[in-house]
């Protein structure tokens, strides 16, 4: 976390975004007052200088009897470099340009001792909506006790990325981050994924192998959709984790570990006991603290920081699209039944169809319209009609009986739109579904129903020869 103060800009999301894609989760200060009091959790306090660098001064004092002292980073306009030196001579620990925001610049900016541990790659973490933040200070603490910790939530809602933040606020931050998806992964492969194996010890164990658990020696191993690991299994991982040993297959040698486990579902783990899925005793062993991370929908300040952290992410340019605030409203309605997950696919086909420094209310291309009536009406408004996809646009004759037609043929022409400029930007049909953000066989069904709303024509048809 940093403590971010400028009394003349406010933080807007492309800038979150970028410096979520530096690691860094800022957190705004409305004076040097309120920077004594966020301070002692940061690991940089920066500051803007825009006249008199006096104020570097002041903060750094105030910083002295903090233990560690978080950094001290001054913003300087590029063209002032006499209050460059003077916020340096102040006590600033390092300066960076005002308008600096790019990954590079930030981990510049960073101690020489702590380089080791920045060199790691940056995860970008975004906890804005207030719910977030409480479910962020929660996990924080629970991060500094070595409890097994059991993350709840829907599909796609970032459960892995809150078991992130739970390694990297712990002690065990150094250490390795391991992580396996159980319901990825056959009953035969998980075992030796997990527990490791010795060369010879069953038909193509051709070499060693250690597992998981040793692995992340020192560190964290994450176990997603643990509800999904074969019974059998449990017994095994429960062992594991009142003994802290193994012996892996194929071997009399025992293994002493040394990890920490943060488990993930997205199931109800007591009805799977009832129903003799889950051993209820390792149950108990994995859940002493639980953590659920709501859906996207339920935390509706994260929508938009987080769709600008996708564009920057996906966008192939120097300087990503900013989304107007018609298409924010409209990102904002949606119901997101696919929570994060599918929001960046959304934002990744709205640069297919952006082309431009903005993203516009038309380039949002929804995977189920539906959703986006009913977050509507669920909000408890009327959305006004620039704030409305043009695939829910219908005309206003004929409303009653000409609504449904109007909605299917601008939702195929929307659809038909995102296709062929996706297919014409690719060399091929597998690339062009990647970039539309659904399966080479979903693209492969679209193709074979969509027409061209002009000429009638099958896509098959149109595009025959031009991406196969």
């Amino acid at each position: 976390m940093i403590v971010w103060l400028d009394a003349f800009e406010r933080l807007g999301e492309i800038e979150l975004a970028r410096l979520a894609e530096a690691g860094l989760r800022a957190v705004p200060a409305r004076s040097i007052a309120d920077i004594e009091s966020l301070a002692g959790s940061a690991e940089r306090v920066v500051v803007r200088v825009a006249e008199d660098a006096q104020i570097v001064a002041e903060v750094r004092k105030r910083l002295e009897s903090l233990d560690p002292r978080p950094q001290l980073v001054a913003r300087v306009d590029r063209d002032r470099f006499e209050l460059a030196v003077q916020a340096t001579r102040m006590g600033a620990d390092h300066v960076i340009a005002a308008d600096d925001f790019s990954m590079a610049g930030w981990r510049q900016s960073t101690r020489p001792q702590q380089t080791a541990v920045t060199e790691r790659a940056p995860r970008a973490f975004v906890f804005v909506d207030p719910v977030s933040q409480k479910l962020l200070a929660l996990a924080q603490r629970v991060a500094k006790a070595e409890i097994g910790v059991l993350v709840g939530g829907p599909t796609g809602a970032g459960k892995e990325v809150l078991a992130r933040v739970l390694h990297e606020a712990s002690p065990r931050a150094r250490g390795p981050f391991v992580a396996l998806n159980c319901a990825a992964m056959p009953e035969s492969l998980i075992e030796g994924m997990l527990f490791g194996h010795e060369k010879g010890a069953f038909t193509g164990a051709t070499q060693t192998r250690t597992g998981l658990f040793e692995q992340a020696g020192g560190g964290t191993v994450f176990l997603d959709e643990i509800g999904e690991m074969p019974y059998a299994l449990q017994s095994r991982l429960l062992r594991v984790l009142q003994e802290r040993e193994l012996t892996r297959l194929g071997s009399n040698q025992v293994v002493k570990l040394d990890f920490r486990l943060i488990a993930a579902t997205n199931r109800d783990l007591k009805a799977a006991i009832v129903a003799r899925e889950f051993r209820e005793d390792l149950y108990f062993r994995i859940s002493a603290f639980r953590l659920t991370i709501p859906a996207l929908r339920d935390r509706p300040g994260d929508i938009l920081p987080l769709a600008a952290q996708f564009l920057v992410r996906h966008s192939r340019e120097l300087k990503a699209p900013v989304i107007s605030p018609e298409a924010g409203d409209a990102l904002l309605a949606y119901a997101w039944p696919g929570n994060v997950r599918e929001l960046e696919n959304v934002m990744q086909r709205s640069l297919v169809l952006c082309g431009g420094d903005r993203v516009e209310i038309d380039h949002l291309v929804f995977d189920d319209m539906d959703d986006y009536v009913v977050a509507t009406h669920d909000h408890g408004r009327e959305l006004p009609q620039h704030a409305v996809p043009a695939a829910l646009r219908a005309s206003d004759s004929n409303e009653e009986m000409g609504r449904a037609d109007a909605l299917e043929s601008t939702v195929r022409a929307s659809e038909y739109q995102a296709i062929m400029t996706a297919i014409r930007g690719t060399t091929n049909r597998n690339e062009a579904a990647a970039r539309l953000g659904i399966s080479p066989r979903t693209l492969r069904y679209k193709l074979a129903r969509l027409r061209d709303p002009v000429s009638g024509q099958t896509l098959c048809t149109l595009d025959e020869g031009v991406a196969s």
